[in-house]
């Protein structure tokens, strides 16, 4: 099973994007889902989470009050709303979705994966 990230592009300092997390093979209502990025010569770290219940569970301190998850599970699908985007943020955005319903920031507790969308901030 292989969720699908889309949403990503490129993006002056101070802009916004959403990225989007589905899967059409699985519903995973009953999953905490976590969005996590990588960039180049990095290792791929936990930007936020989200319940099962729609709780945001995890950010990290870096996104704080810039961005937010939400989720729709009607539509089986995960959103990441990006504002205030520095050139830092730039990274490859993966969503997952966590073996239990509350998730964690790390990569292990994370069963599906998608397939990564490029998000590029520039100065």
């Amino acid at each position: 099973v292989q969720l699908q990230a889309s949403g990503g592009g490129l993006v002056q300092a101070g802009g916004s994007l959403r990225l989007s997390c589905t899967n059409s093979q699985r519903t995973f209502s009953n999953n905490a889902v976590g969005w996590f990025r990588q960039a180049p010569g990095k290792e791929r770290e936990s930007v936020i989470v989200i319940s099962w219940k729609g709780a945001t569970t995890y950010y990290a301190d870096s996104v704080k009050g810039r961005f937010t998850i939400s989720r729709d599970n009607a539509k089986n699908t995960v959103y990441l709303q990006m504002n205030s985007l520095k050139p830092e943020d730039t990274a490859v955005y993966y969503c997952a979705a966590a073996r239990g319903p509350y998730g964690s920031s790390s990569v292990e507790g994370y069963i599906y994966w998608g397939q990564g969308t490029q998000v590029t901030v520039s100065s």
